[in-house]
Formats: C-alpha cells, sequence, structure tokens
C-alpha cells in the first residue's frame, strides 16, 4: 500500500432489529493520528460510474466507508521524488463487510461502483470544503498517464 493509505475493520453489532456499528471513533489514533474528521458527505453511485480521478493540494485526508453495494477505491502517487511514484494502491469495499479506508489527499484517488447495484459511501473529511475556492485538482478517469484501467474485471 501506498504510505498513509490505511483500511480498518469496523464490527456490525446484529440484534433482532438490525445492527449497530461504530463508524468512526476519535479515539481510534492508529488509523487517524492527528487527523481531526471536520466534515461527512454521502454519495450514490450508479453502477459502473467511475469518480476519479482528483486530489487535495491544501492536505486534507478522505476516510471512505461503503454503505451498501461494491467499490473499488484506488490512490496513484505521481509525486516528483516519491520512493512510490507510479504505484497504485487498491482497495475494495462493500457495505457487506464495512471497513474504513484512510487516503491521504495528495495521492490522486477515485472511485468505482462495481456490481449490479448502486453503491452509497459516506466520506469523512479532514478540511471543510471551500465552495469559492475548491481544494480540487482533477485529471480524467481515463488519463494515459495513470497506469491504471478501471474497467478491468474484478473478481470478489
Amino acid at each position: 500500500m501506498l504510505p498513509g493509505i490505511a483500511v480498518r475493520a469496523l464490527t456490525k453489532i446484529p440484534d433482532e432489529r438490525g445492527f449497530f456499528m461504530e463508524a468512526l471513533r476519535a479515539d481510534w489514533r492508529d488509523l487517524l493520528g492527528d487527523d481531526a474528521i471536520v466534515q461527512a458527505n454521502l454519495s450514490l453511485s450508479h453502477p459502473g460510474v467511475v469518480r476519479a480521478w482528483h486530489r487535495h493540494a491544501r492536505g486534507q485526508v478522505d476516510y471512505f466507508l461503503v454503505l451498501a453495494g461494491w467499490v473499488r477505491i484506488c490512490a496513484f502517487d505521481d509525486a516528483e521524488g516519491s520512493p512510490t511514484r507510479g504505484q497504485v494502491t487498491e482497495v475494495t469495499s462493500s457495505g457487506e463487510v464495512p471497513q474504513l479506508v484512510r487516503v491521504p489527499g495528495h495521492y490522486w484517488h477515485g472511485t468505482m461502483t462495481l456490481g449490479a447495484a448502486p453503491s452509497l459511501t459516506v466520506y469523512f473529511t479532514t478540511r471543510l470544503y471551500d465552495h469559492a475556492s475548491p481544494d480540487e485538482e482533477r485529471r480524467p478517469w481515463n488519463d494515459p498517464a495513470v497506469p491504471y484501467d478501471w474497467l478491468r474485471p474484478v473478481h470478489r
């Protein structure tokens, strides 16, 4: 994995009503380090939708939690002088097996909804979204400079 990317398995506690699950806790220092979550966003994506590539230059870190569906989360390092330059990290996540995925915003990153059902993802950020001056750089999902094929088959 690229440095700074982390995955934490989450535990569903089922009962006769459904289940309860802690999604994020400030005392999970092994995952959060010094990060402080300041915003939560919800994203629904239809099957086959790719939301990539983008990055955050001002230090934002994103934490992804897939609530429903099946999602591929990827990050790409293209930083000059980085020992992991050119490398990609891929994490497959689903609402069935919950996990929290940490992605430092300086990596180009994105998601793709896999399977036949829409995905529902909540993501937590360490910076507030600035509508007047967004902290987002973008490039096309199929940019040939990124050595990653979003459309290749994935096996569960």
